[in-house]
């Protein structure tokens, strides 16, 4: 079983009832999912993105550049909602998603890879553990370019971002 990051994006009264109600949200956020699956819109149109499982690399390499918002994991607890995967989902409100936006907006892959030795990847254990050499870090740059286009949207529409891992 594959460990997959996932976002999904809703406006501030969408997250509003998401933390009253994280069970309807969850079923919700599956239709969308089921519905766009098909449809399949680019990350600047989506509502619903994924970093496969991209998503504990760049959590690596964000936390090692010193990024100043949690885009992976998120900053805070979706209410009282139970595990959606491997663990409760989080949120970022619409300024962190904002916040991010911005400072993704000014971070590329290779500033992220600067300096990178493969070998911290396999000693930190980051998912899912092909670090053989400098071109596997390679990997992540599509699934990092897709969510710089999803948090630009997002911050553009004044959308807060639910994240978890499934």
């Amino acid at each position: 079983m594959s460990m997959i990051g996932a976002y999904f994006r809703v406006t501030a009264a969408g997250l509003a009832r998401a933390l009253e109600d994280p069970d309807s949200a969850l079923a919700y956020i599956e239709e969308v999912l089921e519905a766009e699956a098909e449809a399949d819109p680019p990350p600047a149109r989506a509502r619903h993105f994924s970093t496969y499982k991209s998503w504990h690399l760049l959590d690596f390499l964000l936390k090692r550049s010193g990024f100043p918002v949690d885009v992976v994991h998120g900053e805070a607890p979706l209410g009282e909602s139970g595990d959606w995967g491997y663990g409760p989902p989080h949120h970022l409100a619409p300024d962190r998603v904002r916040r991010a936006a911005e400072a993704l907006e000014v971070l590329t892959y290779d500033r992220l890879l600067d300096g990178v030795d493969p070998a911290e990847l396999v000693v930190a254990e980051v998912y899912p553990s092909s670090w053989n050499d400098r071109e596997a870090l390679e990997w992540g740059r599509y699934w990092f370019d897709g969510l710089r286009l999803y948090f630009r949207a997002a911050a553009r529409d004044g959308d807060a971002v639910i994240l978890w891992v499934h």
